[in-house]
């Protein structure tokens, strides 16, 4: 069973549902790399070291502190935390309901959390959960989690509902000054409807698990042929097509994805080695 790590309550009216949160997602593919003495090929470690009083300190001892001026703080605990005088530091009331398609979430959503009824509040839990559902909306609220308050966005999933925290509007950059988007540009109508061709050849119902993170399995790969004395040859990078040239590269584009898919996608080519010369 997992851990949750926020309990509190859903504000959602006069109404207050009890639930835990659970991270809904983790890194489980991350390539971990040491740092090493560039003489000694060891691992570098790091001291926390007190200036002041000359003498290294363990992370246990360690504390938090609010600088009020120079060299004056104010020693802040994991009491005064959980005592925050703010009303998101366990509920999530909800401001507002907005239809599901007016936030991006390729821009604004960030991390991902299950939400999950305590036993008390399994009906009004369902109730917001099928009246998202039937209504095409998400609710806004606030919430305060890790020494920081994020807005948030809850919507059903599955039979659950999901709890999204959104970036603050300040934090989204403008695209001012990206090149490439000032400006209009003509598109011809044949090479549009050989684009439209080649997302129709390449789609398909959304299944994650044909999906698979390859770059630890690279990296292991690398570390292999290494020991083994021997150098991974990296495949060429795709040329960019040139302007004259692109209907051409969006024909053979729509050829290649209808061979891919009547053979099902075959399994890629082991990367090619080479021994090191001596």
């Amino acid at each position: 069973m997992p851990r949750s790590m926020w309990k509190g309550v859903v504000s959602f009216g006069m109404v207050s549902i009890p639930i835990r949160l659970y991270n809904a997602t983790e890194s489980t593919s991350r390539v971990s790399f040491r740092q090493l003495c560039p003489d000694h090929h060891s691992p570098i470690s790091y001291k926390r070291w007190c200036a002041e009083g000359d003498h290294e300190v363990q992370y246990s001892e360690i504390l938090r502190g609010y600088e009020v001026g120079k060299d004056r703080y104010v020693i802040i605990d994991d009491k005064d935390l959980d005592n925050l005088p703010l009303p998101t530091a366990h509920a999530i009331d909800i401001s507002e309901f907005v239809p599901f398609d007016e936030i991006e979430p390729g821009l604004y959503f960030d991390n991902s959390y299950y939400v999950e009824p305590e036993e008390l509040g399994k009906k009004p839990y369902q109730l917001l959960r099928q009246a998202l559902q039937a209504t095409g909306k998400m609710a806004i609220a606030k919430i305060a989690l890790r020494d920081k308050e994020h807005l948030a966005a809850l919507h059903p999933n599955g039979n659950g509902l999901l709890m999204n925290t959104l970036h603050w509007p300040d934090e989204i950059r403008s695209v001012e000054g990206l090149k490439g988007l000032e400006g209009e540009v003509k598109i011809n109508p044949k090479e549009l409807e050989m684009a439209k061709a080649l997302i129709e050849s390449l789609a398909d119902s959304f299944d994650p698990s044909r999906y698979k993170d390859e770059y630890r399995e690279a990296v292991l790969k690398v570390v292999k042929a290494k020991m083994e004395g021997e150098v991974i040859e990296a495949p060429e990078a795709p040329q960019p097509a040139k302007v004259m040239d692109l209907m051409e590269a969006l024909r053979q584009s729509v050829e290649q994805a209808k061979k891919q898919r009547a053979s099902k996608e075959k399994p890629a080519a082991e990367p090619r080695r080479r021994r090191k010369a001596s």
